[in-house]
């Protein structure tokens, strides 16, 4: 355990100075002011508060959005395996499912450290008129029970003030958000591995439209489903699109069929040790080559 550990505190050497990762960050902090707007027009309107977790849970609470935060994740990670000139000292100490596992360890804490960064933006930037008591807003009830919320394309929902307090439910949107991320980056990781070079973001890429093109509204502009033909659709998307079960206000709260949280944790596990056992049986034809200095 020691030597992974190793390897992936040697991934994160130089992390911050690095430009793909402070423009991934700038990025992410841009993404995030973008889509908090439409929050700050209602507190700045009506002159309400919100709970500090809220702007968080309606920013990130589409597909739409999850979507454009994740993809920010193929530039963080788009030279995966990093194999620097010090690599080859590494791995003739260790095995090389010693090495990955290091590799995947970075992978996760910077995915976590990403998510947990979107979640402090969208606090930051809503905390002027914001509490931090754990009790649903005036807002929050404001969005819920009218058209304002559809309108603006905030997901405030009912079904969800009902069922749980707001960080109960940050913390579920957060592992959601973090799992589907997770995915996408090991999705890169494997791709890179198998394909050789940097053919991961493409497998990245693919990921990514696939998720996007079983989004429920996707496939009902494309067949020209009318609404009353549209429950089908969302039950059957929201089991088979990854991006669907990252997205917290399309599970079953006890009316329909859809996935409950529980059990989206669970198909992101089932993937997320899919796409290690592929890695491993990559990492054994990856051919390892460390050039000298030309002369």
């Amino acid at each position: 355990m020691r030597q992974v550990l190793a390897a992936a505190k040697f991934s994160f050497r130089g992390f911050w100075k690095n430009p793909r990762v402070v423009l991934t960050f700038l990025l992410g902090f841009v993404l995030s002011y973008l889509l908090s707007t439409r929050i700050m027009v209602v507190i700045e309107a009506y002159h309400t508060p919100v709970q500090a977790v809220e702007p968080f849970l309606w920013t990130f609470g589409d597909s739409t959005a999850i979507l454009l935060s994740s993809l920010l994740l193929l530039l963080l990670f788009a030279d995966l395996p990093g194999l620097t000139p010090v690599s080859p000292y590494y791995l003739i100490r260790m095995t090389r499912k010693k090495w990955l596992a290091g590799e995947l360890l970075y992978v996760a804490a910077a995915t976590l450290l990403y998510t947990g960064f979107m979640l402090l933006s969208t606090v930051l930037l809503c905390m002027k008129n914001s509490y931090v008591g754990d009790i649903w807003s005036e807002t929050a009830a404001m969005l819920a029970y009218s058209k304002l919320g559809q309108n603006l394309s905030v997901p405030s929902t009912v079904k969800v003030m009902e069922s749980m307090p707001p960080y109960l439910c940050m913390v579920q949107v957060a592992a959601l958000i973090f799992l589907y991320s997770l995915c996408l980056s090991f999705v890169i990781l494997a791709g890179n591995l198998i394909f050789k070079g940097n053919k991961g973001m493409i497998a990245g890429l693919l990921f990514s439209g696939f998720g996007f093109l079983l989004d429920p509204q996707t496939i009902g502009t494309i067949l020209g489903l009318e609404s009353y033909e549209m429950y089908k659709v969302n039950v059957l998307a929201g089991w088979v699109s990854p991006l669907s079960h990252a997205v917290y206000a399309r599970h079953n709260f006890g009316y329909d069929r859809l996935p409950t949280v529980r059990q989206s944790l669970l198909v992101f596990g089932g993937l997320l040790l899919f796409l290690v056992l592929i890695s491993l049986k990559a990492l054994k034809r990856y051919p390892f080559t460390f050039l000298g200095e030309k002369e």
